[in-house]
């Protein structure tokens, strides 16, 4: 993935609704209610979603509803959530991971 996705082809449209802030690996990136933490990931841009668990290879969401495991990511210092089935909230920490983690990370996935 090169630069930030267009927040527009991941959400549902909707002029009414108010945007918030949460964390990617650090760094600022604005959602909105009703946008899973998957989303937020996807409009951080930039690498890879993830890593895979063998081989290193990038993964990226696939089904978005829970049945594929590709969405895996770190949410508030719980590791390997499914992103793709947990709603964002204001301020929430999200980063992404290499593999499946054992617990929780210091730091953003390399």
């Amino acid at each position: 993935m090169t630069g930030p996705a267009t927040p527009a082809l991941l959400r549902r449209a909707k002029a009414d609704t108010v945007a918030f802030m949460v964390t990617v690996d650090g760094l600022p990136v604005q959602v909105h209610p009703g946008d899973s933490v998957a989303v937020a990931v996807l409009c951080a841009g930039g690498k890879p979603y993830r890593r895979a668990v063998l081989g290193d290879a990038p993964r990226a969401p696939y089904c978005m509803m829970g049945a594929c495991f590709e969405c895996l990511v770190q949410v508030d210092g719980v590791p390997n959530r499914q992103g793709c089935l947990v709603p964002a909230r204001p301020g929430m920490r999200i980063v992404r991971q290499n593999g499946l983690n054992a617990g929780p990370q210091e730091g953003p996935a390399e």
